[in-house]
């Protein structure tokens, strides 16, 4: 009976344990970008969205909010907002990359705006 009531409890207090590490994985974080247009929108998401670890990608295009929902234990942020970058569009402090952003249609790049004029949003 003792190790009924022991077994009991070790699984229910390593059941706990599971469900804190499996919240404490997904993380949700808000990501200002430089995007214009619903092209951009497309393009973000699209790439995003089939990204390893993200489960949740969305574009406010209006605000230019990117929130992005992911595992952190297979993405990190940094690498969220390199793919952001390599997209052509800046993610919060890290600028698009310059190649990235002379692909672009002109109507994704702010004013016609050249890429180190791009770093101020």
């Amino acid at each position: 009976m003792k190790s009924s009531l022991l077994l009991l409890a070790l699984l229910f207090v390593s059941s706990l344990g599971f469900s804190q590490k499996t919240s404490a994985k997904t993380e949700t974080v808000v990501i200002m970008t430089s995007a214009e247009c619903g092209e951009c929108k497309e393009r973000i998401e699209g790439s995003l969205n089939y990204t390893k670890g993200v489960k949740f990608a969305e574009l406010d295009v209006d605000s230019r909010k990117l929130t992005v929902k992911f595992k952190n234990d297979v993405i990190t942020l940094e690498e969220i907002k390199k793919q952001v970058s390599l997209l052509g569009y800046n993610a919060d402090e890290v600028l698009a990359d310059p190649i990235a952003f002379e692909k672009l249609p002109a109507c994704c790049k702010p004013n016609g705006m050249e890429h180190k004029e791009h770093g101020g949003h």
